[in-house]
């Protein structure tokens, strides 16, 4: 490579959800910059090398052709990338523990420390080191002690830069973004270091877009933007609850309300439940530091998401099986949609796991099918008792099945051939919509009886 075209080094550790593609549009956006995204997965490595990226993202394919091997390199070159960047992101996973003290609630943060401890063995001269993993508030000091210890003569500073990113839109969140936020040392040296970042952002970002605060500020940030979506979900989810048992429709309740300027209308529409690699895990983190702090009520208060997130799930697995006769011994279900939500093939957290495990206890046979998420979906049921088989095509999904259940909304689950698909289907035949977005009289005047979340039945029968 010519290195003298590049004013600056820019490395990524950690090649997942985040820093794949947060890297790629910096990449794209500032071509004077090098950026060189590791990872120690040699397997996930090879895969940003070639044609076949890790991750679905749209747009992401289009965008790393454009930059790799040019500006943007992926590499398992750890060491080598540290020495050479002058700017690092942090972008390693941060699990919640599932052990010990704090365990199911509080994050486990052995990779960032870990990643810090080698930057720091690795440094020579400045370089800043930017908090991009969703970390609880605070942790920069730790990050801080560190990289700052022993005989180390290197100077960093430590950044906060928290993602705020949705799956499915990352790409046309970084490159528009509703804001992007920075958080620094109120010190000469940490105001110094925040400009530098805020620098490449302006490259694209309206500088009005571009927040900046102090580190702890920016670090809860992000925590709770997590935390107030996922309590919209679930409040409008405890909702469709009254609207089953009152013969209210909660999409006209949402539609209603979401006119509100107060209130507006973005995540407002019911489902089985969130899922994703961040808010269950997000809150369960808010949680923890709250019952640190002493703050019981608060702590009690964010827990009553998590809780109304898992009745909902539970509740949409019993009406279920309560309109399909309390019995689901040997009969086929096909599972429309795997993916946590449509447009990534990303599963972690996902509804359909925990309702896909809750139906094969009751002996149902699942037959899913999913546009992107398939090979996932293998890995989360892989080793769980019971009959299930993966399909590509959901009309072979839906071939010889009692009902279908729609968990992940995908555009195309909206223009399937249902007359096709009921013909195929035992009789009587269920459809059960977990998100909504179906044509339901169409549906229930092809022959199918009806259940959607927060909607009453359509049925052929009664009693």
């Amino acid at each position: 490579m010519n290195e003298k075209k590049f004013v600056r080094k820019i490395l990524c550790v950690g090649a997942g959800y985040v820093g794949g593609p947060t890297m790629t549009i910096i990449a794209n956006k500032c071509p004077e910059y090098q950026v060189t995204v590791v990872d120690i997965n040699q397997a996930r490595i090879d895969a940003w090398n070639s044609d076949q990226l890790p991750i679905y993202e749209p747009g992401l394919k289009e965008r790393v052709l454009q930059a790799r091997g040019k500006n943007l390199f992926f590499s398992t070159e750890i060491d080598k990338g540290i020495q050479e960047a002058d700017i690092i992101f942090v972008c390693v996973h941060t699990p919640t523990k599932d052990f010990g003290e704090g365990a199911g609630k509080a994050s486990d943060l052995q990779f960032i420390e870990a990643t810090a401890r080698r930057i720091k063995d690795q440094s020579s001269g400045k370089k800043i080191v930017v908090e991009k993993s969703t970390m609880p508030v605070r942790s920069a000091e730790a990050l801080e002690r560190i990289l700052h210890s022993g005989n180390n003569s290197s100077e960093f500073e430590v950044l906060s830069n928290p993602e705020f990113l949705a799956e499915g839109t990352a790409i046309r969140d970084m490159e528009n973004p509703d804001r992007v936020l920075v958080g620094s040392r109120e010190t000469p040296s940490g105001i110094k270091a925040r400009d530098e970042l805020v620098k490449i952002y302006e490259h694209w970002i309206p500088k009005e877009r571009v927040i900046t605060s102090n580190l702890w500020s920016s670090e809860l940030s992000k925590l709770t933007a997590n935390a107030f979506l996922a309590q919209r979900i679930s409040s409008i989810n405890s909702i469709s609850a009254i609207c089953e048992e009152t013969q209210a429709n909660v999409r006209e309740v949402g539609n209603a309300i979401g006119k509100d300027t107060r209130i507006g209308e973005k995540f407002l529409f019911a489902g089985p439940g969130f899922g994703g690699s961040c808010f269950r895990k997000d809150i369960a983190n808010l949680v923890y530091l709250c019952e640190t702090y002493g703050l019981k009520e608060v702590a009690e208060f964010w827990d009553q998401v998590i809780k109304m997130n898992d009745y909902q799930m539970d509740r949409f697995f019993k009406r279920i099986l309560r309109a399909m006769f309390n019995s689901l011994v040997g009969k086929k279900i096909a599972v429309l949609g795997f993916a946590f939500k449509p447009d990534t093939s990303d599963t972690r957290d996902a509804p359909a796991i925990t309702i896909c495990k809750k139906l094969l206890r009751e002996q149902a046979r699942l037959g899913v099918t999913d546009p992107k998420a398939l090979e996932n979906a293998k890995l989360d049921l892989q080793g769980v008792e019971g009959s299930v088989e993966f399909y590509a095509d959901p009309y072979e999904a839906a071939k010889n099945a009692h009902a279908l259940v729609l968990i992940t909304e995908w555009e195309e689950y909206k223009n399937l051939d249902y007359s096709r698909i009921f013909k195929s289907m035992e009789q009587p035949a269920f459809v059960f919509d977990g998100r909504g977005v179906l044509d339901h009289q169409k549906l229930f005047d092809i022959g199918f009886n009806v259940y959607s979340v927060g909607q009453p039945g359509m049925e052929h029968f009664s009693g």
